[in-house]
């Protein structure tokens, strides 16, 4: 199964449109996550047109996507345990927060708030963040992710 993973795309309030290479890849895969931070409803149905979407709340959405999305999503793909959350505070302190709010027992831990990108393994756990593909203030690099799920968990960032 291919994922194609986003957050902090902040559409339109800050960006009018994803970069045409994300769409464009975006076409290939079979299910995206967003991670948070649309911040309205028409860019969530736009994409969850777009394809299957699995998708929470970030800090900066509408309060109109409470009546679609929550703070913290947890769902099995295929043999994998994942854990979807955005985040918030302070960006430095994010990455132990998202640790904090998911056990051991999971395989994939999908996260936004910060803009950067990450992805760590932590024991068995695969920590990602996709960055953001839109930020031009709190990044010094666009980018989104494409997660493989097959015998492993293939992960990797992908910079615009």
């Amino acid at each position: 199964m291919r994922l194609g993973v986003i957050a902090d795309t902040h559409i339109p309030d800050r960006y009018d449109e994803l970069p045409a290479a994300v769409l464009k890849e975006f076409k290939k895969v079979d299910l995206i996550i967003h991670a948070g931070d649309f911040t309205s409803v028409e860019y969530y149905k736009k994409l969850k047109n777009l394809k299957p979407l699995k998708a929470v709340l970030g800090n900066l959405d509408s309060a109109l996507l409470r009546d679609y999305l929550k703070e913290k999503e947890t769902f099995k793909l295929s043999k994998y345990k994942i854990g979807l959350m955005h985040g918030f505070g302070r960006a430095e302190g994010v990455f132990d927060l998202i640790k904090k709010s998911f056990d051991k027992t999971y395989d994939l831990v999908i996260f936004g708030h910060t803009h950067q990108p990450l992805c760590e393994k932590v024991g068995k756990t695969v920590f990602f963040n996709p960055g953001s593909p839109t930020d031009k203030i709190f990044t010094h690099v666009n980018s989104y992710g494409i997660i493989e799920l097959n015998s492993e968990i293939d992960a990797r960032i992908v910079k615009l």
